[in-house]
């Protein structure tokens, strides 16, 4: 379980597989403003530019002094929270005091966050502590390929994982192939939300908004850490005319925090509500060392367990009909005759509710799930990969289709350029393309694209996507790593630039050019693969 805190909780640390540190803002001392909620003009940095070094300083002795008294060993260190935002703003009442912006935070935009991060390093590096630096943790994905893209290679060196929330959605994917380029590992590591109408412990809404929100992250992030934010809320903030007018759901748990150590249960109750549920769908059943794999349902998460020898599907019905699910489990290497699934679904009738197995039959079984549930599908009796499982199968033939254009991928007149054309059935040549695994494992394999008829492999050279002669070394510039979210389209990272095969203006028409670009999500750089009859 990551754990992500400035004060270590009263649990077992044997529960804890990581600690990070983040910091919120700067001492009030080190501020523009003088507080710790933020500027004045809350898009203007708020960190001092001569206080740089001792933020720097403050953020490794802070980390230093909780690992001593608490005896616990902190993984990484992220100086930041959403800092590219406008979020974090000071008012100042008639009577000169801050009136609003009761949460701490400060605005620090990329070239400020660059400075943060190489002041850190060398003092990080000559602490006590092990800690590497994470960054930037920005709200979103969009706003974090923009901090990230404006950063010096040196910097981006510094920083040891990628940290990103998703209270925007858009640009999961771009997040994706930057980390893979860049070799490191990528925590989602902050979102809530309501997802409902007022406070409620039964509206089965937020449960299903928090479980589609975890599928979407899983499938287009791919990170290696979920993380919730906050999972422990004050009642009486999110009870109507707290916070809102309505109240709220932010949070699992709910309970006063007026609490005191004479209260009972009885006096100071513990709410829960449906969020609290589902992602005990998630939690209870894929557990760590599990492996993550690809489904063609955006509304499920699929994994294999450590062994290899059971699977968990959770499923996602946010309709209000019942529906029916199908697992096609023929790409398991061995399905048992006495293979089962177990569904575990909670509803509004109710939480984790585990029904009888379902026997498995001609490696398929369909079960009935109700409307807006979470269903944990627990899989007994498969193990290992069947010969054709992968998509992308070492020394098969494919075509490559631009899901934008619906033109394949092809070798220019020239011979080394690469531009889109439509599909030709009689002559093919320059739009087949052999795949080759080389290297790697999981969701960072590394392939070589060459084309079958001229025998030319995929590169970028000088900045320019290539066909060169498959001849010497294949090296990083003619390495490709493949991206999915299990639609059937790919995104190709190049292993040395981190750029992707990008056709160029977005453009439709036959001969249009094919270059690289920092990855996007657009469709532009996104390639429906098709294997060739024959192979």
């Amino acid at each position: 379980m990551p754990s992500r805190r400035t004060r270590p909780p009263h649990q077992p640390k044997k529960d804890i597989t990581h600690w990070e540190t983040f910091s919120n803002s700067p001492p009030w001392f080190m501020t523009e403003s003088g507080y710790v909620s933020g500027n004045f003009d809350a898009g203007k940095d708020q960190l001092k530019p001569g206080s740089v070094d001792d933020f720097a300083e403050y953020l490794a002795g802070a980390t230093e002094r909780l690992e001593k008294a608490h005896g616990i060993k902190v993984d990484t260190l992220d100086p930041f929270n959403e800092p590219n935002t406008d979020y974090w703003g000071t008012r100042l009442g008639p009577d000169g005091q801050p009136v609003g912006g009761r949460q701490e935070g400060a605005h620090i935009g990329p070239e400020l966050q660059q400075k943060v991060i190489r002041a850190l390093a060398p003092v990080l590096k000559k602490s006590r502590s092990d800690a590497e630096i994470s960054a930037m943790d920005e709200t979103n994905p969009g706003t974090f390929a923009t901090n990230w893209n404006s950063y010096q290679q040196e910097v981006r060196d510094l920083v040891g994982q990628m940290n990103v929330h998703t209270y925007g959605t858009g640009q999961r994917t771009t997040v994706r192939d930057l980390a893979k380029a860049a070799g490191k590992p990528l925590w989602m590591s902050e979102v809530e939300g309501d997802w409902g109408d007022g406070q409620s412990f039964t509206d089965m809404r937020p449960g299903l908004g928090l479980a589609q929100r975890m599928v979407d992250d899983l499938r287009e992030l791919e990170p290696k850490a979920w993380v919730f934010w906050q999972p422990v809320e004050d009642y009486d903030n999110m009870k109507p005319g707290g916070e809102s007018a309505k109240g709220g759901n932010w949070g699992e748990i709910q309970l006063p925090f007026s609490c005191t150590s004479q209260d009972t249960l009885t006096s100071c109750p513990i709410h829960t509500n449906t969020k609290f549920d589902t992602a005990r769908n998630f939690t209870h059943y894929i557990k760590p060392g599990d492996r993550l794999i690809k489904t063609n349902d955006t509304s499920s998460t699929a994994a294999v367990s450590r062994k290899g020898d059971a699977a968990t599907v959770v499923h996602v019905n946010s309709t209000t009909e019942a529906r029916d699910v199908t697992l096609d489990l023929s790409r398991f290497g061995r399905v048992s005759s006495r293979a089962t699934v177990t569904p575990v679904v909670t509803s509004a009738d109710g939480k984790l509710e585990k029904q009888q197995p379902i026997r498995v039959t001609g490696k398929r079984a369909t079960l009935a799930v109700p409307a807006q549930s979470v269903t944990s599908f627990l899989v007994k009796g498969v193990s290992g990969v069947a010969e054709d499982a992968a998509e992308l199968r070492k020394g098969h033939t494919y075509r490559l289709t631009g899901v934008q254009s619906g033109k394949d991928l092809t070798i220019a007149g020239n011979g080394t350029g690469l531009v889109i054309r439509t599909r030709n059935t009689t002559d093919p040549s320059g739009q087949q393309w052999r795949v080759e695994q080389i290297r790697g494992e999981g969701n960072r394999k590394r392939y070589v694209l060459t084309e079958t008829g001229a025998d030319k492999r995929l590169a970028v050279r000088d900045g320019a996507l290539v066909a060169e002669p498959d001849e010497g070394r294949r090296d990083a510039a003619a390495q490709w790593i493949a991206s999915s979210t299990g639609d059937g389209s790919w995104t190709l990272v190049n292993a040395a630039t981190g750029q992707l095969p990008d056709v160029g203006g977005q453009s439709t028409n036959d001969g249009a050019s094919v270059g690289v670009w920092q990855p996007n999500s657009g469709s532009n750089q996104r390639w429906k693969v098709t294997e060739v009859a024959g192979d």
